[in-house]
């Protein structure tokens, strides 16, 4: 079915339906109805009165907002926006057209960033909750993946040459310890939010001196009651016309470290399914090629990287908005927020998606792994061969000396002549090691060359990891829904 305009990827083909409506025009209206709802209680509540000494706001005024809270006439509104080009205002006038009893009060006192600001304050900590959910059940895939490996060797790599054998587990150790880095970066990040509260045009709560007739007292339990109404602990404690745009630059900074983090397992995983070790997902009737039917293409975690690098750069958008306020306020960054704020989020829902898929289906070749392992191993015993040879009486440089030139030339026959690696039966067929190539054969066992790795990998789920899932055990279970 074809389109006369431009749709998102974002909507159509990567985030989820709980993150695109955190983003919604009917998240966003309800919530500025919400927020209405607060101000006006908190002002009854505060016993706002008219000159005459009556009460300014009823309870009959505020259920009448409440019972239009979430049935938004968008066509009054967009009407309305045609003629005065002001969105808060045009929705503060469709608000009194469905509440004829309240419609001199709603947004009083306030300023359009009353509702605008706290909104998206509002969205960016239900969007980090989504965030830190998904990112738990990545952890948790990790952590199920690394208990079943932690015991089977494989070849490591530094600079992706062939280096100290490791585990297939404690590598996955690596992935998961940078994703609690990000757990840590999300609940520091929520547990600092703040509201905006209602703060006026410049800050200054001028109105309310106004409203409540420079009774500091009251005013000082504005924000308070707001943040309480809301769902927080409390307002930021000053402000120009806005929040400081510093908040937009930590919240997509958390963003960016779990794209980084993702980024960094997609390459890992497209390495390892080049060396056919370790696979993504692959579904049955997946075509990896359109012209080489044979292909098994990365694609997952190449579309995660290709999305996290979209997520990375997108971090500087915020930042560079926070530096350019002006005073009290610029309207700079309007455009800017409604774009980066709302895709870096859509986006990471994409990226954890994703990664929640293909931690949760890799395949690993155990034989691929033993092989190319096996081809190496003889290179990475000598180390211990070195060291028996000292133990005995032996000198040590002429070990290694010796070591080493039948290690080039074992190197060499494999990379030049493209034949097995033979440096066992070179050493063998040199009396200086007086040793045969049966015992030398009991030097080629992959577990004793992998150091503490089962064990780090014990104790780390244990004491580190486990702890945190078991206390987020309502978050787990999650399945995730890849569109293409």
């Amino acid at each position: 079915m074809g389109t006369d305009g431009y749709l998102s990827p974002l909507s159509e083909r990567y985030a989820s339906k709980e993150m695109q409506y955190i983003f919604s025009q009917d998240k966003k209206f309800t919530t500025w109805r919400r927020l209405w709802i607060a101000l006006a209680e908190t002002e009854m509540e505060l016993g706002l009165k008219n000159e005459d000494g009556s009460p300014r706001i009823t309870q009959d005024m505020i259920d009448e907002l409440k019972l239009h809270q979430d049935d938004i006439n968008y066509d009054v509104a967009r009407a309305r926006e045609k003629e005065v080009r002001h969105d808060v205002m045009s929705h503060v006038y469709a608000y009194g057209q469905q509440c004829p009893n309240a419609a001199g009060i709603i947004h009083l006192g306030a300023t359009s960033c009353y509702v605008g600001d706290n909104t998206d304050i509002i969205i960016m900590r239900d969007g980090l909750r989504l965030v830190r959910k998904k990112l738990l059940n990545v952890i948790d895939a990790l952590a199920k993946f690394a208990e079943e490996y932690k015991d089977l060797p494989t070849l490591a790599f530094t600079h992706f040459q062939p280096a100290q054998p490791t585990t297939v587990g404690k590598r996955a150790t690596l992935w998961i310890n940078e994703f609690m880095m990000d757990l840590e970066d999300v609940d520091y990040v929520l547990s600092t939010l703040k509201l905006l509260g209602s703060k006026g045009t410049t800050g200054t709560q001028a109105s309310f001196k106004e409203l409540f007739n420079d009774d500091d007292e009251i005013i000082d339990r504005i924000d308070p009651l707001i943040a309480e109404k809301m769902g927080f602990d409390a307002c930021v404690p000053v402000s120009g016309q806005t929040y400081s745009r510093k908040v937009d630059t930590r919240v997509v900074n958390v963003l960016a470290g779990i794209a980084a983090s993702a980024h960094k397992m997609s390459n890992d995983i497209r390495l390892l399914q080049h060396l056919k070790e370790v696979e993504e997902p692959f579904e049955k009737k997946q075509i990896g090629s359109s012209a080489m039917a044979y292909k098994r293409n990365p694609m997952r975690s190449e579309r995660i990287a290709s999305l996290s690098r979209y997520v990375m750069i997108d971090a500087l958008n915020p930042a560079i908005t926070s530096a350019t306020q002006w005073f009290e306020r610029t309207l700079d960054d309007s455009a800017n927020k409604r774009l980066s704020i709302a895709e870096g989020f859509l986006a990471t829902d994409g990226i954890l998606d994703l990664c929640i898929n293909v931690t949760n289906g890799l395949v690993v070749y155990d034989k691929v792994i033993e092989k190319r392992l096996m081809s190496e191993l003889p290179f990475m015993a000598t180390e211990n061969i070195i060291m028996d040879g000292v133990k005995a009486g032996g000198n040590r440089q002429e070990y290694h000396e010796k070591i080493r030139q039948l290690s080039m030339e074992a190197g060499n026959t494999v990379k030049k002549e493209g034949r097995d690696n033979d440096l066992l039966e070179r050493i063998a067929a040199d009396d200086f090691f007086g040793l045969d190539l049966a015992e030398l054969q009991t030097y080629m066992k992959p577990e004793n060359y992998v150091g503490r790795a089962p064990y780090q990998v014990d104790v780390y789920l244990k004491e580190v990891v486990h702890p945190l899932l078991e206390n987020n055990k309502s978050d787990l279970g999650l399945a995730a829904e890849i569109n293409v």
